[in-house]
């Protein structure tokens, strides 16, 4: 790893569980916190603005050149930029909202149109997700691999219900059946970005989401991929983080997954 990019994974990894003290700060109080509607059941706190400040703020004052999209800052990712950061300063806000433990912070860079390094957190469970392209990935610095499961029969998958995509939730349902009927079982945490991570160390054998935002996905993608696994959109190919359509799985598992998805979502 060279000099800078061990500097750009230091910063991930830093960004991360500064956010991830915020959250962590703000669930010990367990006091109220304003909350706003961003759009249909797409919620919005002061721990997400918080946590958010305390991250840009970070990045900011180390790499003052780099562009930065953040969730709350209703801006867009410059694809034309050198150095594109994405933050994701609370994943899992409406379960945090109702006291549900499975959240996270993600922090991730894409360099000269690549992911280069990505870090998510879970300040609940102590756990920091990392990895660097080509450098593999870690779970507090214990290297992980995707599962080694060969077809769906007995696979644990990950989902996210397409809340803000109601327009598509028959297609997605019609796959959810699939996936059922096929697997030993789908489970929906509410956290895309830990659902990746957990993809990414095997806890899980797969998952597939629709309509997340480039900053559910960046970090994650980049760490499942380092892990040893495949991450496509739903037509197999590598427009994941404009479509926000993915499916996350070891190259077997991927391979079945998209089947499926393609009969009954595309």
């Amino acid at each position: 790893m060279d000099e800078d990019t061990r500097s750009y994974l230091e910063a991930a990894v830093e960004a991360a569980r500064i956010g991830g003290g915020v959250l962590r700060d703000y669930a010990r109080r367990q006091a109220p916190v304003s909350i706003d509607l961003k759009g249909l059941n797409d919620y919005v706190t002061e721990v997400d603005r918080t946590s958010e400040r305390a991250i840009v703020g970070y990045l900011n004052g180390r790499f003052p050149d780099h562009s930065i999209l953040a969730e709350e800052s209703n801006g867009q990712a410059k694809d034309a930029a050198p150095f594109q950061w994405y933050v994701d300063p609370l994943d899992g806000t409406t379960n945090f909202i109702h006291g549900v433990p499975i959240y996270a912070v993600s922090v991730g860079l894409r360099v000269a149109g690549k992911m280069s390094v990505g870090a998510v957190y879970d300040p609940v469970r102590d756990e920091m997700f990392h990895a660097v392209a080509g450098g593999g990935s870690y779970v507090n610095d214990v290297k992980i691999k995707v599962t080694a499961r060969e077809s769906l029969k007995g696979a644990l998958l990950a989902t996210g219900f397409p809340f803000r995509a109601h327009n598509r939730l028959k297609e997605y349902l019609r796959s959810f059946e699939t996936f059922i009927l096929e697997t030993a079982g789908v489970r929906r945490a509410g956290s895309a970005t830990l659902d990746l991570c957990y993809t990414a160390c095997g806890r899980y054998d797969g998952f597939w989401e629709m309509s997340l935002s480039p900053w559910d996905i960046a970090a994650g993608s980049l760490i499942v991929r380092e892990a040893g696994g495949m991450v496509s959109d739903f037509l197999g190919k590598d427009g994941y983080m404009k479509s926000g359509n993915v499916v996350a799985a070891n190259l077997r598992i991927h391979s079945s997954m998209l089947e499926i998805i393609r009969h009954t979502m595309v």
